[in-house]
């Protein structure tokens, strides 16, 4: 009797199906990997937020006070820009420049504070040049716990990236400048806009202004002190790329004043044509690419519009507008709360009535100086001192 061999091999159509099971199993296994990359990357985030805090209530341990937005140094008598030796900041540091001691940075630190360019053979003035200046090394490098490590935005055209914004409030009247300012007219410094700032300058931060926790009337649990910013990609995101010189006697009585300017069908993005914005700046003036510049577009945000809608400013790069939290994560950004806390605010959260001005020095109803702030949750978390009641319990 023939005993024939038993073949043990697949068929064809036996391997076909092993090999379409696998494909879809891959495919089902990939968002799970996906989001658990993003969840890693998210919390990685939120860690950074918490390292900022810590600094930043150390920083208010060591010197009473919380460090200065747009604050450093100033002489008229170098040039214009603050870019040649011995230059100057030109009183446009970020209240981040001065956490870098309390982030081990200190190497960084001690370069700001002699100004030894990148070099070495240039000095500028202590406290370095204007944010800007490109040959300054500390200007120019990413601290990671200025980063969210869910931006993937690196290098040229930006200088030092920072995902990290201080909370300016819910108002814009002269919160570019705060209640000092350059006169080019005198060659002087003025405090002409004390009386506007002092209505509309309700945030945490107060640009040129010593702020304290004292100040935190609202309680540090119910205040933001700061929160997460996209940088660019260079893909005219309305988030990051700014639409920047818009009428400034509209820019503070229409918060939505830029919605037509952005692509009907692309509305993460601008309008590429005629409708779109009249200017969106040089290539290194996005949000979030200079982490040492006061200047609101890099480093500043306020709680108008709700996470992720448009940036929407008068005046230019130096300029004021809506300002809003955003990030790459799905559906909202972290803040960081004056007590430590970071919470995670989605889009969808209670921003009142963003047709509504924003309040301003002689406002009356919701615009008047000492009124509850007219954008409901968000907005009343941006203040620090109107006694609004936070009775909902947020995402800690």
């Amino acid at each position: 009797m023939n005993r024939h061999a038993r073949s043990t091999g697949l068929t064809l159509i036996e391997l076909l199906i092993v090999i379409v099971v696998i494909g879809v199993l891959v495919g089902l296994m990939l968002p799970a990997v996906r989001s658990s990359r993003e969840a890693a990357r998210r919390m990685s985030c939120s860690n950074n937020f918490k390292q900022v805090g810590l600094a930043f209530e150390n920083y208010h341990s060591a010197y009473k006070q919380l460090p200065m937005q747009m604050g450093g140094t100033f002489d008229p008598s170098s040039d214009s820009q603050g870019t040649s030796p011995p230059g100057n900041n030109r009183y446009r540091l970020s209240a981040l420049v001065a956490l870098l001691p309390f982030l081990n940075q200190q190497q960084a630190w001690q370069r700001i504070e002699t100004g030894i360019a990148t070099s070495g053979d240039v000095v500028y003035s202590p406290m370095g040049p204007a944010p800007w200046t490109r040959d300054f090394e500390p200007w120019q490098t990413d601290y990671p716990d200025f980063r969210c490590p869910s931006d993937p935005g690196v290098g040229f055209p930006a200088h030092g990236r920072s995902n990290v914004a201080v909370c300016l409030g819910d108002a814009t009247d002269s919160i570019d400048t705060g209640a000092t300012r350059w006169s080019r007219q005198t060659q002087s410094w003025v405090t002409d806009r004390g009386d506007a700032v002092a209505a509309s300058g309700r945030g945490a931060f107060v640009p040129r202004q010593v702020m304290r926790w004292g100040d935190i009337l609202d309680g540090l649990s119910n205040t933001i002190l700061a929160g997460e910013i996209s940088t660019d990609l260079g893909d005219g995101d309305k988030r990051t790329t700014g639409s920047l010189l818009n009428p400034w006697d509209m820019i503070h009585d229409s918060p939505t004043l830029c919605e037509n300017q952005i692509d009907s069908g692309r509305p993460m993005f601008w309008n590429d044509g005629d409708e779109g914005p009249e200017n969106i700046g040089a290539a290194d003036q996005k949000r979030g690419f200079r982490w040492a510049d006061g200047a609101a577009l890099y480093t500043g945000f306020n709680t108008v519009l709700p996470p992720n809608r448009e940036v929407c400013m008068a005046g230019g790069e130096a300029g004021i507008g809506m300002l809003p939290a955003s990030s790459r994560h799905q559906g909202g950004a972290h803040v960081l709360m004056a007590d430590g806390a970071v919470v995670f605010m989605t889009e969808s959260i209670d921003c009142g009535d963003p047709t509504v001005g924003t309040v301003i020095l002689g406002g009356e109803g919701p615009r008047a100086p000492d009124s509850p702030s007219p954008y409901g949750l968000w907005g009343a978390l941006g203040t620090r001192g109107q006694g609004e009641v936070i009775e909902e319990q947020l995402n800690r």
